[in-house]
């Protein structure tokens, strides 16, 4: 099977394209957030939603969608299509009709398993040996899953109040882990101060284009589970902001290929214990100028005080 119908890498803020045969992290010119670009005329050629209805139900199953030049590249860890469940009408709130994607189904427990798992899959097939992560605990967790399916070294940087199950699932897996004081921004700095001692590859969120392939998958499995007639609106509990940023390229590319007619009214919530997307977009502004202060919140991973690439989430 041809893969490799991406044809760039683009800069989300500056418009600069790169090569998707090197590493990518941030744009070189400004820092900026960076997408993969596709070919979707050819892709148009090459597969159906007919085609896909014949393949397994998998996120794989959209390969020609993906950064990778061979499926040979794949790091699986047998990755199934999440349910939608259907709310009983007395649960369902104000809506009408509300139902939630189960991604707790996928390896390690949450939607972090997407983007870890293309990610992995392109770094092993650039040869990339090592590589860090700052997190909140899910993420790190992911990554040290599948950094282990494919013999990839994995470094996680996490607050020492990270969950402790995260942790023990980093540890069990391989991982080696090291608990900062402060949050995942703090630990962050660490990851990019000891970047060049260390020569790995930093997969912080937003600081590479390759986890937003995988979570744009939630798009595809959402419009075909809907069977191409998506709901009205999405909500989406945001920390980082990637998986966001991957649903609305995902809808976007689907689009483009005329395959939906509509895309969803996308709803980001956070904490508010820790909103500076929330606060930001608010107010009007662009981009995020001040970390949130003293952020405190019960679910670990959407405690991001200040997440980079913060234009892209508020466009």
């Amino acid at each position: 099977m041809k893969l490799m119908f991406v044809v760039k890498a683009e800069c989300t803020k500056c418009g600069e394209t790169f090569s998707t045969d090197e590493v990518l992290t941030v744009c070189k010119k400004c820092g900026g957030a960076l997408l993969f670009r596709y070919d979707l005329t050819q892709v148009a050629e090459k597969i159906s939603k007919r085609t896909l209805e014949r393949r397994e139900d998998t996120f794989w199953k959209f390969a020609e969608m993906l950064p990778l030049s061979s499926p040979n590249s794949i790091v699986s860890l047998g990755e199934p299509y999440t349910p939608v469940l259907r709310f009983s009408s007395n649960r369902a709130l104000a809506f009408k009709d509300l139902y939630v994607k189960d991604d707790g189904r996928l390896p390690t427990g949450t939607f972090k398993a997407r983007g870890m798992a293309v990610a992995v899959s392109k770094l092993k097939e650039l040869g990339i040996k090592r590589v860090a992560i700052p997190s909140a605990g899910n993420a790190a967790a992911a990554l040290a899953a599948y950094g282990a399916k494919a013999g990839i070294e994995v470094y996680a940087f996490m607050p020492k109040d990270a969950p402790k199950d995260n942790v023990k699932e980093c540890v069990l897996l391989g991982a080696k882990v090291h608990l900062v004081a402060g949050l995942i921004n703090d630990a962050a700095e660490i990851v990019k101060k000891l970047g060049r001692k260390y020569v790995w590859f930093d997969a912080s969120t937003n600081k590479q284009p390759y986890r937003f392939e995988g979570y744009k998958a939630m798009a595809f499995e959402t419009a075909e589970q809907f069977n191409w007639d998506l709901p009205d609106d999405i909500i989406f509990p945001t920390g980082g902001g990637e998986g966001i940023i991957g649903l609305w390229k995902g809808f976007n590319e689907l689009a483009q290929l005329g395959w939906i007619r509509k895309i969803p009214r996308l709803i980001i919530v956070q904490s508010s214990g820790c909103a500076p997307l929330v606060e930001a977009y608010n107010r009007g502004d662009h981009e995020l100028k001040v970390a949130w202060k003293n952020a405190k919140t019960v679910a670990a991973g959407l405690r991001v005080p200040h997440p980079y690439a913060s234009y892209l989430v508020l466009r």
